[in-house]
């Protein structure tokens, strides 16, 4: 009998361990592998979709639920591009930008949840996050997929769109590392059509992006000190570090304090009183893609 994509869902889910993932298991534990629960939180999907999605009784998830689902169960690109096939959609093309999280990636992350990391895709949306990203900057998971594009919420409502709360930093650089990144991506991904449009929005709505893309200046955003104006503990000076997975273009931005600092007083105390512990990465909310 043909592979269908619930099957292959099924047997991906059942893979995988809760400690894959980040997630503590429970005493008594008798499911094998992820329960769909778990994967739908993971994915931000309901758990609705995903059973019927396993059982055949939703047949045409749209693109970015597949590609949610993929980070979820950590494939490998070939599983990738199976699980696309299987659901009738063409796998993410060569010059185009990939929003895969290789597994390791995703393990490694699930050991950092102590630390602020958001996990963004060359075009810098933002794909992924540690609960400690949720307490210092603010949860995401209520935004929309154009309001987690870090280049969009810098030049079109300023730099704390994405985050809860304002994040002051040196706006000028910031805005040319950003222009020269995404200059270098539209050459590294001439086939993303994502990516030009983005372009061309930001060209035409903001001058200062028109103004600094026809400078012509290229290079990668690297690393930034911030302050981070929180509403509970007030500034949190922090180093802003880019680190790029080589292979995949994704990028982990991570926030560090410096050690015995008052600055990391106040991030151990964010992060215990708002349940910030390292329990691994944080997905988009649950229901952001609930309806096929």
């Amino acid at each position: 009998m043909d592979e269908t994509l619930g099957t292959a869902l099924h047997r991906w889910r059942d893979r995988l361990s809760p400690a894959d993932v980040g997630l503590t298991a429970r005493p008594g534990r008798r499911a094998v592998g992820l329960r769909r629960e778990e994967l739908a939180e993971l994915a931000g999907l309901s758990v609705d979709y995903v059973v019927r999605l396993e059982q055949g009784r939703a047949t045409s998830p749209s693109a970015q639920v597949v590609a949610s689902l993929t980070r979820a169960l950590q494939l490998q690109p070939m599983e990738r591009d199976h699980a696309y096939r299987l659901a009738g959609l063409l796998p993410p093309q060569e010059g185009t930008i990939s929003t895969h999280v290789p597994a390791g990636v995703q393990r490694m992350l699930a050991r950092l949840g102590e630390f602020p990391v958001g996990v963004f895709s060359a075009d810098w949306t933002l794909l992924s996050w540690t609960p400690a990203w949720s307490v210092l900057i603010g949860d995401p998971s209520a935004r929309t997929h154009d309001e987690r594009n870090l280049a969009r919420a810098v030049f079109t409502a300023g730099p704390s769109r994405l985050a809860s709360w304002p994040v002051l930093q040196d706006d000028d650089a910031l805005k040319c590392a950003f222009v020269a990144d995404l200059r270098t991506a539209l050459v590294d991904y001439p086939r993303d059509r994502g990516l030009t449009d983005l372009v061309e929005e930001l060209r035409s709505t903001s001058a200062e992006f028109a103004r600094l893309w026809d400078e012509g200046t290229v290079g990668p955003h690297v690393s930034a000190r911030k302050t981070v104006v929180h509403p509970q503990v007030g500034e949190v000076v922090c180093d802003c570090d880019v680190l790029t997975v080589p292979g995949c273009d994704i990028r982990l931005v991570v926030y560090t304090v410096a050690a015995d600092s008052p600055d990391a007083e106040k991030l151990e105390f964010l992060r215990v009183t708002n349940g910030g512990r390292a329990d691994g990465p944080t997905p988009p909310g649950p229901g952001l893609f609930s309806t096929p």
